[in-house]
């Protein structure tokens, strides 16, 4: 596996107040919403374009399953890193390790998910293999 993928990505999320909920902690659904980000941005930190692979190769990718597991709050105004790790690479699938920490990768753990996606055809909505520039190993 490439070294790029290999490596841990970071991606700073800022709560704001529609993420909350009455008592200002971030509402539950909207963790989802962080991991998606950072796993976006680590993609096009890849040079990989989503819509770019959907136009030109009509290939997108479908999240399967997630476990996640909430370990504290976070609150309105918080900084918080998302971290991306890829887990495992398959022919048509990827795993991810993700988390949430408070303030700096090292800072206190909020919430860990484990993440899979499948590489679909966009017409048929079938599993298909990822084209073999997009990961090497």
């Amino acid at each position: 596996m490439e070294a790029a993928i290999a490596r841990p990505f970071h991606w700073p999320v800022r709560v704001y107040y529609e993420d909350t909920d009455l008592g200002g902690v971030v509402y539950y659904a909207n963790y989802l919403k962080f991991l998606e980000r950072a796993r976006s941005e680590w993609l096009r930190s890849l040079g990989v374009s989503q819509s770019g692979l959907l136009e030109s190769q009509r290939l997108l990718f479908a999240i399967t399953s997630v476990e996640i597991r909430y370990l504290k709050p976070a609150r309105f105004e918080d900084e918080l890193i998302v971290s991306v790790a890829l887990d495992r690479l398959r022919k048509a699938s990827m795993s991810f390790l993700q988390s949430v920490h408070r303030d700096h990768v090292d800072g206190e753990l909020l919430c860990t998910a484990r993440v899979v996606a499948a590489c679909l055809d966009a017409d048929s909505m079938r599993p298909r293999p990822f084209p073999a520039h997009l990961f090497r190993e």
